[in-house]
């Protein structure tokens, strides 16, 4: 028999055998016993009534086919950890969730942290700083527009205007939404000038005490820089194919046509406004719009004694005033 495939010994007076190696198996016989061998993966041989196998550490059950010890089948990570395995799940669970509600909330959601709900919403738009463009806050409208899920809207305001051109697009979209949903503006601390434009057409207007708004009116700044270029030597030359094409040029002063021709676009723009709080405020009449459209801004006392705001109060306020009107409960988005 070959020493390097299997080894047998006996001992003298107590009859222990070992086999070894390749089955891992250690006999014990009684006393005179024979001696067993075998072949790896045969099984014993000539094993007496008296062999009792012992199986090596991790082995367990009886012996297989041959009197051959099988080794058990291993449990899987959630037999041998099952606790551990739960709390993964349920942290694999919540992550999916938060990405679901970060995802949604980013599509509609305000700029600031949106809160995520699975019934109906109210959203939140703001417009903050010098209004110079739309195109973003006019895109958040629209898409609370057509988000069926979202029945109520509220426009935050935190700017003291800008613009005409951009405030009156925000302002049209605010007047088009609310001929469909709920609208309420939430005044911060200013809203003056193109801030109170954007929030004429809603429903109804909130805002603090020490609120600035107002400022009806629209003002045109031409710097006029002419003693400086002389001083510097600069000189313009102008060519130009209408008498006011660079009318209001930092050049030169202003002729008299020139300050009356951009007068009347002021004077325009300023109709414009008035006619507007004049349709988003109907118990104001026009009369009333143009006495108050002479470029005093309000505190938010002020203006709701003069009936330019409706509630003293703050966004949440503004968001409690929506939830309580509408007939099913709703969160802010």
């Amino acid at each position: 028999m070959n020493g390097d495939d299997q080894e047998t010994k006996t001992g003298a007076g107590n009859g222990e055998g070992r086999i070894s190696p390749g089955n891992g198996i250690q006999g014990e016989r009684g006393p005179g016993e024979a001696g067993a061998s075998g072949a790896p993966g045969a099984g014993p041989q000539g094993a007496g009534p008296g062999w009792t196998p012992a199986y090596p550490p991790g082995w367990g059950g009886g012996p297989g086919p041959g009197g051959w010890p099988v080794k058990p089948e291993q449990g899987g990570l959630f037999r041998q950890h099952p606790f551990l395995m739960i709390l993964l799940i349920l942290l694999f669970a919540g992550a999916v969730v938060m990405i679901i509600a970060a995802a949604l909330g980013s599509r509609i959601g305000s700029g600031s942290a949106p809160a995520f709900s699975f019934g109906k919403k109210v959203g939140v738009v703001k417009v903050e700083g010098i209004v110079m463009e739309s195109k973003e806050v006019v895109d958040q409208i629209r898409r609370f527009f057509d988000d069926e899920s979202v029945s109520a809207v509220v426009i935050r305001i935190d700017s003291p205007g800008g613009v005409v051109g951009a405030a009156q697009e925000i302002h049209d979209e605010v007047r088009r939404l609310a001929k469909e949903k709920p609208v309420v503006v939430s005044m911060g601390s200013v809203a003056a000038s193109g801030g109170y434009y954007i929030a004429c057409p809603a429903r109804r207007i909130f805002a603090s005490e020490g609120t600035l708004t107002g400022s009806i009116g629209v003002i045109m700044e031409v710097a006029n820089l002419e003693g400086l270029f002389e001083w510097m030597k600069i000189k313009n030359v102008v060519i130009k194919s209408g008498e006011f094409k660079d009318a209001g040029s930092a050049y030169r002063d202003m002729t008299r046509e020139e300050r009356e021709y951009l007068q009347e676009i002021v004077d325009n723009l300023h109709r414009q406004f008035e006619n507007a709080i004049a349709e988003g405020r109907p118990e104001l009449t026009l009369e009333k719009v143009r006495e108050l459209s002479n470029g005093k801004i309000y505190t938010g006392v002020q203006a709701k004694e003069l009936g330019l705001i409706d509630e003293i109060g703050t966004l949440w306020d503004a968001i409690a005033h929506i939830q309580d009107a509408m007939p099913s409960r709703i969160t802010a988005s």
